[in-house]
């Protein structure tokens, strides 16, 4: 190998060492850092080499944090320190006899708290293939260093149940295209049969029912990702789920502007406003509900809906919540949590739940 290529490859090898060995409570001396060259890389070099080489990553910008040690209070406290460790600071008016510099550690672009958070939203994200979760997670493991990964183990294993569509990121790289574009899309939609596999839906003939929708957003809700869109006839809002998507493509018409749409109110589309409004992402007006609960649905209430709620009426065991949500959002939090949750206005929406209610109770009935 060249001289001129072994140089090259050094500041790389250091820079390695230092992402993979290196954080703030795991640092390197140059002495350790030159035994790691040695050992590993096969790469002994002398100790003006690495200096030169730490100096040149924080020169261009490198994350790399290290500690002055002054060898006067060393010495002091009789500690012994290598010659190795002493950079040479002379351009900076500092004698080299006067500072050591050493316990050099990279900072990480994720902390480890972030990476769990990230490798804990795959794991628990049904709509992305075992195969692809787990090539996501070693991309993620990468980023930081040794002592991470030997911790991750406790995250695993992955979730059985998911999603088996392959092609979930393909369908999503083709809306966010469609999205920018402002065009329509086709594509099919799948859905599950008693044999437990995915089926295009079909008409009534027998054929395979194609959807021609606007795209708008794309949103993750309960582990599943959404496509929120405008399906093409009819002047509202529909939710697809983006794993169910099938041969997707785009097409040359311009999409249905938003503000035209029914429910749209003549504005741009909110996420954030339309993610609380729609917690169970289904498709239906949004109204305003009261709610009658128990006081220790409150934390569910708020987790569900957001702390743009308002509470009233309050007794020593209930109080009353006032959200504006999704209609078929709404009836379905008062079913999953009856009788716990009663809805009080609007009042055609109460008398639709009683009379559901009422129906499964007569279905237990012998």
């Amino acid at each position: 190998m060249s001289d001129i290529h072994t140089k090259k490859l050094l500041i790389l090898y250091i820079l390695d060492i230092l992402q993979k060995y290196t954080d703030e409570e795991h640092r390197l001396s140059q002495k350790e850092i030159q035994d790691i060259l040695k050992k590993e890389y096969e790469m002994p070099v002398d100790r003006k080499a690495i200096k030169r080489n730490l100096l040149n990553l924080i020169e261009y910008g490198s994350s790399i944090e290290y500690r002055e040690v002054s060898r006067k209070e060393i010495f002091r406290k009789k500690s012994v320190v290598s010659d190795e460790d002493s950079l040479d600071l002379e351009d900076k008016g500092i004698q080299e006899d006067d500072l050591l510099w050493t316990d050099f550690y990279l900072k990480q672009k994720f902390t480890n708290e972030e990476l769990r958070l990230l490798i804990d939203s795959l794991l628990f994200s049904k709509h992305i293939p075992y195969s692809q979760a787990k090539k996501l997670i070693t991309k993620l493991e990468s980023l930081s260093n040794i002592y991470f990964k030997s911790c991750s183990q406790y995250i695993y294993p992955l979730p059985v149940e998911r999603t088996d569509n392959k092609q979930v990121f393909y369908n999503i790289a083709i809306l966010d295209d469609a999205i920018r574009k402002k065009k329509k899309v086709l594509f099919e939609y799948a859905e599950y049969h008693t044999d437990k596999k995915m089926h295009l839906k079909k008409r009534e003939d027998g054929s395979v029912r194609e959807y021609i929708i606007t795209p708008y957003q794309m949103a993750v809700q309960e582990g599943k990702y959404y496509l929120i869109c405008n399906y093409d006839k009819y002047d509202d809002i529909s939710n697809y789920r983006v794993d169910r998507i099938r041969n997707i493509q785009i097409l040359e018409e311009k999409g249905k502007p938003f503000e035209t749409l029914k429910w749209s109110g003549h504005q741009p589309m909110n996420l954030n406003e339309y993610m609380k409004e729609h917690v169970y992402m289904y498709s239906s007006e949004n109204v305003f509900v009261k709610f009658r609960i128990v006081k220790a649905m409150i934390s569910d209430v708020i987790d569900l809906f957001g702390k743009g709620v308002n509470f009233s009426e309050e007794t020593d065991t209930h109080v009353s919540v006032s959200v504006h949500v999704n209609e078929r959002a709404a009836e379905q939090f008062a079913k999953n949590y009856a009788p716990d949750v009663v809805i009080l206005q609007p009042k055609r929406l109460r008398d639709k739940l009683r009379d559901d209610l009422k129906k499964a109770w007569e279905a237990y009935e012998d």
